[in-house]
């Protein structure tokens, strides 16, 4: 049976967790798609018995190849391929991105079905400012390519948004207490679902809750952007020279801090030297 929506590729973002958050237009899209590209087909199948959908699917995720990418291309010219990931908005920490450039290489349409999208829902939770913010995903899992990461981020002047797994969470707000200092954050959970949640905190009071007992589900950060700068007293300059060096050098710890803290170079470098040397 051929689509009645004309062809290209439609980007459709489905529920975060309450089913009621599907937008009648993403219903209707997922019913009348000759085809849905999913991230996974199990998870997805529920959705569309729930709207009536009985369009065949195929799976695209991260380790997709480019024939298939190729195949969706063709296939893109004469039908309406629907792309959705497991929950919110794809793209968003979720494959597609390489599709659609491809899509518009090749002069093809592209549509989007805007909707949920759980970054900005927890931004929106969390109560910290939300005119200039960024999405950062998910920090590496190894602690100095976390530290790195987070060190690139600190003098940015907006919130930041990360999304964390449950069992990783209480490790990630200590490293974001000392790369960042001790922000005002929110920890944000099961969006829309039964028990959502919204903690706010400094990040290493947020580290220490979490740290007894992981929570479940699908977890959100949101922190606050840095305050104005203020003179870094000797206590805030140890702790943080501690956390740097414990995963840099002595010299690229000292700059990094100095840079973040706005205190002199010199100053920090002959503090790390003090403290590498038991001081």
């Amino acid at each position: 049976m051929s689509s009645p929506l004309a062809p290209g590729l439609y980007i459709v973002a489905t529920p975060i967790g309450n089913l009621g958050d599907l937008s009648p237009r993403a219903a209707s899209t997922l019913r009348d798609a000759a085809l849905v590209l999913a991230e996974d087909k199990r998870v997805s199948a529920k959705l569309l018995a729930l709207v009536g959908s009985k369009a065949p699917m195929r799976a695209y995720h991260d380790h997709s190849d480019e024939r298939l990418r190729d195949q969706v291309l063709a296939r893109l010219a004469t039908d309406a391929v629907a792309l959705v990931s497991d929950a919110g908005t794809p793209l968003i920490s979720d494959p597609g991105y390489k599709l659609v450039r491809a899509a518009r290489v090749a002069g093809l349409a592209v549509h989007t079905i805007p909707g949920p999208c759980a970054a900005v829902a927890a931004l929106t939770l969390a109560g910290l400012p939300t005119d200039r913010f960024l999405f950062a995903g998910f920090l590496p899992a190894k602690a100095k390519a976390r530290a790195d990461s987070i060190a690139e981020l600190a003098a940015l002047r907006a919130s930041l948004i990360f999304y964390e797994s449950g069992p990783r969470l209480a490790d990630t707000l200590a490293a974001l207490a000392a790369g960042l200092g001790n922000r005002d954050a929110a920890v944000v959970r099961e969006i829309s679902k039964l028990h959502e949640e919204t903690v706010t905190a400094p990040l290493a009071e947020l580290a220490d809750r979490y740290a007894a007992a992981a929570p479940r589900g699908e977890i959100v950060i949101v922190v606050a952007p840095p305050s104005e700068a203020e003179a870094a007293t000797d206590s805030t300059l140890d702790e943080a020279l501690r956390a740097a060096m414990a995963t840099q050098s002595i010299s690229r710890a000292a700059a990094e801090v100095a840079a973040r803290l706005d205190v002199p170079r010199k100053r920090a470098y002959a503090r790390a030297l003090e403290l590498g040397a038991g001081g």
